[in-house]
């Protein structure tokens, strides 16, 4: 069977299931609608917070960052920043967000900050992180149709719209659940077979793990030696060792990943759907065993994918393919726009190069490298499909649980908690599904015309989570002493200087897909670039939220004790199912 009908076959069975899902996990209640009814399985909960988390970027973009953009160990902070961000997130936020029991992060921030006022400023931290994060789902799910079902991008997002519009507005949270729970399988089998397959072939080890630190079949000759000796033939820096920009912009980028991660709202209200306080913290569990087996096959893929596109392109040191000859993977995703080549000497040869002056191949978009692998690999028609379905999987799943995040914080908590308290539990379960229609349509717009700010990167949405929400939630949890002030300040303060920073350095940003090119920024500070800003954002915001809460007059007694019950372990696993 050819490429194109497998692919549509295979990819059309999974959204069928999709929305067979939907229809049968259609919510009745606005407790089914934004938590799941509260009854969910901490295996299940683990396995779909592991698709809501592993999202286009995770599944299309981190091997092509780790493999291009970053150069190999550079990528590291993704690997570290995100996994580690959930071990923060299971130690000190999802047991006792779970154990106050509500069902959005803004009425938690509102109730502790005892101020509509912070929850409203809660909204917007929200809505801005998450639909800087939904920009780059959207460009997941054009770039997957506009290969593999050979449509363009525009038709691509319309579909794709289609299918979350009728899971995630029918269903809300219990049925994305369920939803994710199916895509979670789907993504992780067509990301590991494919790197299964490679592995066996270039190392003869069939796990991709141990196959990057083996030989080469044949030979004596370790992959990643090869791989060194391949990229700084052609003028790139040593793979293993390309450390990105200095060591304390990893260190800051790192650390901005992983109070950004733990500060994302649409991963956080996960831990809202399992019935208990401890079923919280075993989700984050379960969920880092099915994250680490995508996570730790990353490396090898990106360093697989790397060794093959670039021997590809030079088989031998000195010998370039010619223009004329290349393979069809190459003419598939020229047609894309995403890889293109231009004849700079007229010799009709695909010269490529760290050099911009002689370099080739004028664009090689990192998100091609997971897509594109089994293609240059030569593996089966059916594993090339099911990596296309894995690819939508991934971006679909994750942009439901952004919209339902967005939407939440519409219905439930600027109408339901600010404007019309009083509002039927049937009107708000229907004004959320109208917010659910209308986040997705936004989103598709965003995706369409993509602001230049946050287009290249979903890093951005991290350092925005970590320098307003993860500090409110932080000190919400463990200092009676924050004041409503002090939080409103402070949220304000982090945010506000980190969007300044990514407006201010738009124009010089690592956009991915791109190489930087001269030296750093006389006016970065301490040689920070902005995708690592969020965490110098979460220190203005921890210090302005204490400064103000010194001159202003403690919380009331009922906050502080608040404050404590949420903290004291003793009672949690009774803890009442709200």
């Amino acid at each position: 069977m050819d490429l194109q009908t497998l692919t549509y076959i295979v990819v059309g069975a999974t959204f069928t299931l999709y929305i067979g899902i939907a229809i049968w996990a259609r919510a009745g209640s606005t407790k089914d609608f934004y938590v799941a009814g509260g009854g969910i399985h901490p295996v299940q909960n683990g396995m779909a917070t592991a698709a809501d988390w592993m999202s286009a970027a995770s599944f299309i973009s981190m091997a092509g960052l780790i493999a291009l953009s970053y150069g190999g160990y550079g990528g590291s902070v993704f690997l570290m920043g995100w996994t580690g961000g959930y071990v923060i997130l299971a130690m000190l936020l999802a047991p006792y967000l779970r154990k106050y029991g509500k069902f959005t992060v803004p009425e938690f921030i509102g109730d502790r900050f005892y101020s509509n006022s912070a929850r409203a400023v809660a909204v917007i931290c929200l809505i801005i992180c998450s639909v800087t994060y939904v920009i780059g789902q959207m460009k997941g799910v054009g770039v997957a149709f506009s290969r593999f079902l050979e449509v363009d991008y525009d038709t691509g997002l319309y579909v794709g719209m289609t299918i979350v519009f009728f899971y995630a507005v029918l269903g809300g949270m219990k049925g994305i659940t369920y939803t994710q729970i199916a895509q979670y399988c789907v993504l992780i089998l067509a990301y590991t077979i494919p790197a299964m397959f490679i592995s066996l072939q270039l190392t003869g080890n069939p796990l991709p793990q141990l196959g990057l630190g083996s030989t080469l079949v044949g030979t004596d000759v370790y992959l990643l030696d090869r791989l060194d000796q391949v990229v700084m033939e052609l003028g790139f820096k040593e793979y293993t060792t390309n450390v990105r920009l200095s060591g304390l912009n990893m260190f800051a980028y790192t650390l901005s990943l992983m109070i950004g991660t733990a500060g994302l709202p649409h991963v956080i209200i996960r831990f809202f759907t399992v019935p208990k306080v401890k079923d919280a913290r075993s989700s984050a569990g379960w969920a880092l065993v099915f994250i680490a087996i995508l996570y730790t096959t990353a490396p090898a893929v990106a360093g697989m994918a790397r060794l093959n596109f670039m021997q590809t392109i030079e088989p031998e040191p000195g010998q370039y393919l010619a223009y004329e000859e290349r393979p069809q993977w190459f003419k598939n995703w020229e047609t894309t726009g995403l890889l293109q080549y231009e004849d700079k000497n007229g010799d009709g040869l695909i010269q490529y190069s760290a050099d911009p002056e002689t370099n080739e191949m004028v664009k090689v978009d990192n998100d091609i490298m997971v897509l594109a692998n089994p293609e240059i690999a030569k593996l089966p028609n059916w594993v090339i499909a099911l990596v296309a379905a894995g690819g939508l999987a991934a971006a679909l799943s994750t942009a439901a649980g952004l919209l339902l995040a967005i939407s939440s914080a519409i219905s439930h908590d600027l109408l339901k908690g600010m404007i019309a308290p009083n509002i039927s539990e049937k009107a708000e379960l229907n004004a959320s599904r109208i917010a659910m229609a209308v986040a997705i349509a936004g989103a598709g717009y965003l995706g369409l015309n993509p602001p230049g700010f946050a287009a290249g990167t979903v890093a951005l949405a991290f350092g925005l989570a970590a320098s307003s929400i993860f500090p409110a939630l932080m000190m919400g949890i463990f200092s009676k002493g924050i004041t409503k002030e002090g939080a409103i300040a402070g949220m304000v303060g982090g945010i506000g200087v980190t969007l300044l920073y990514v407006f201010q350095h738009k124009g010089i940003m690592f956009i991915p897909g791109t190489a930087f090119l001269g030296d750093m920024p006389a006016n970065w500070f301490m040689g920070i670039e902005p995708n690592a800003f969020g965490v110098v954002g979460a220190i203005v915001n921890f210090g302005v939220a204490i400064g103000v809460s010194k001159m202003t007059a403690e919380p009331p007694q009922e906050v502080q004790e608040l404050v404590e019950s949420i903290r004291i372990p003793a009672g949690a696993e009774a803890a009442v199912d709200h």
